[in-house]
């Protein structure tokens, strides 16, 4: 028998028993439930974002700058000389350690993680991926690991949503989307995005566009934005000045840029997963990893300061264009390998961040590019910077009507859009082309060694 009206009732549930008409109340009140649930766990999650944000600011200036503050300081100001190699190894010992005795689920990213409970483990996520999870991305970040806050505030923010459902003994269905609600309002909250939160949850975690799961998303995400307009204030995450996209003369331009975007992305998640196979053929213990990658990153790091931490300070001096095309062309090459030597170890930390950033550089090193040989383009490095930052990750994570909005939220400038959608889907395309069965959010799903992990 088939599930009646939105879709959460199950043939086990009172409301399939007796006339069609009869089970009508039951699911509609099962809707108005998960919708206060929803409400609920975005005010929880908008409020753990936050803390995570500040956790990361408080352990990045206890341990670069020995002071009590949970203030973003840019890394690069650091005082520590030589010694900085070391201090990511140290955070990746700590890591190491929390992932073998604690919970491997805190490895990698959160996305991958949180899909893996929706497709895998019924939408279950044990309560210490929730509490274990940020303290060990606060750690890895704050000790100078290249990534952002977003993919474990996401994952966190699915284990509340899911811990809600388990408690309540919901159906698999209704935890899935409490799951989802708990991830887009992570995203929400971090990033003050809303629509993008939802179509992201909707694109890698729900599946599907239906009234029983847009309603509850909807309500979580506006929530966690609210918590963070009220504590971190209602601009948008990236001040940048005014952009001139140059539509429609700047066109064959963008064409371009999709095709060098799209081979970016498709090239990256295969190096990416390289890596993780390089560290799997160590013959050491998988605890060990993460230090090893951390001393790759302290290396790169003591040459290149910009790669520590999460690098929204040059994410905003690339939108601006206050960069020169060779420290362009320097963050762009050492983030993208701190990045994939880190996270390839198998530590905890965001992709979204750090891949804007070495995205975004890439984007504005084509403009300057173009304007070498072709002095009469005057493309401007900041909107070519924009527009590849989002066309990269939608590409490379197959979510991308969730990177279009989410670049343009992040902006707010209406003008991005039509480039932005443009570029956008032929980096799609073309990582397709080299990448037709999976992205980089489902290549680790796939491997048998990810897939066999009970999720518990």
């Amino acid at each position: 028998m088939t599930s009646a009206g939105n879709g959460f009732a199950t043939p086990n549930d009172p409301a399939m028993a007796g006339p069609a008409h009869q089970a009508v109340q039951p699911v509609s009140f099962r809707t108005v439930l998960v919708s206060f649930l929803a409400a609920g766990i975005g005010l929880v999650a908008g409020f753990v974002a936050y803390a995570l944000y500040k956790l990361i600011g408080l352990v990045t200036n206890l341990v670069f700058f020995h002071r009590w503050s949970a203030d973003f300081t840019s890394v690069g100001l650091h005082h520590l000389g030589a010694w900085v190699i070391l201090v990511p190894v140290i955070g990746g010992l700590i890591v190491g350690l929390m992932a073998k005795y604690g919970t491997p689920k805190i490895k990698g990213h959160g996305i991958p993680e949180a899909m893996e409970a929706v497709l895998i483990n019924r939408s279950r996520i044990a309560p210490r991926v929730a509490i274990l999870k940020p303290i060990s991305a606060a750690i890895a970040i704050g000790t100078g690991g290249p990534f952002g806050a977003e993919g474990p505030i996401i994952q966190t923010g699915g284990a509340i949503g899911s811990l809600v459902g388990q408690l309540l003994h919901t159906t698999a269905v209704e935890r899935k989307v409490l799951l989802a609600c708990g991830a887009a309002a992570g995203m929400s909250a971090t990033f003050n995005t809303p629509i993008a939160g939802v179509i992201l949850a909707i694109e890698l975690l729900l599946f599907e566009f239906k009234s029983r799961s847009f309603i509850p998303l909807v309500i979580a995400s506006t929530l966690a934005t609210a918590v963070h307009m009220q504590l971190l204030g209602p601009g948008p995450m990236f001040h940048v000045s005014a952009l001139d996209f140059a539509i429609p003369l700047a066109l064959p331009f963008y064409l371009v840029l999709g095709l060098i975007c799209g081979l970016a992305a498709a090239g990256f998640s295969k190096l990416l997963y390289w890596v993780e196979d390089q560290f799997e053929k160590l013959p050491v213990d998988e605890m060990w990893w993460p230090a090893i990658g951390a001393l790759g990153l302290g290396m790169i790091g003591f040459f290149v300061p910009r790669v520590f931490g999460v690098g929204y300070d040059t994410i905003s001096d690339i939108l601006n264009g206050q960069l020169a095309w060779k420290l362009l062309l320097i963050v762009m090459v050492a983030k993208a390998a701190a990045l994939v030597i880190s996270l390839g170890s198998g530590t905890s930390g965001g992709l979204l961040a750090p891949t804007f950033m070495w995205s975004a550089a890439m984007g504005g090193i084509f403009a300057l590019a173009a304007n070498h040989f072709f002095p009469g383009a005057h493309l401007a490095m900041g909107a070519f910077a924009l527009v590849a930052m989002g066309a990269v990750f939608g590409a490379a994570s197959r979510a991308t009507f969730s990177f279009i909005i989410f670049a343009f939220e992040i902006t707010r400038d209406y003008n991005s859009v039509l480039p932005l959608m443009l570029v956008s889907v032929i980096a799609d395309g073309i990582a397709m082309l080299f990448m037709p069965n999976s992205s980089i959010m489902t290549e680790k799903l796939a491997t048998p060694r990810f897939a066999s992990a009970s999720g518990l």
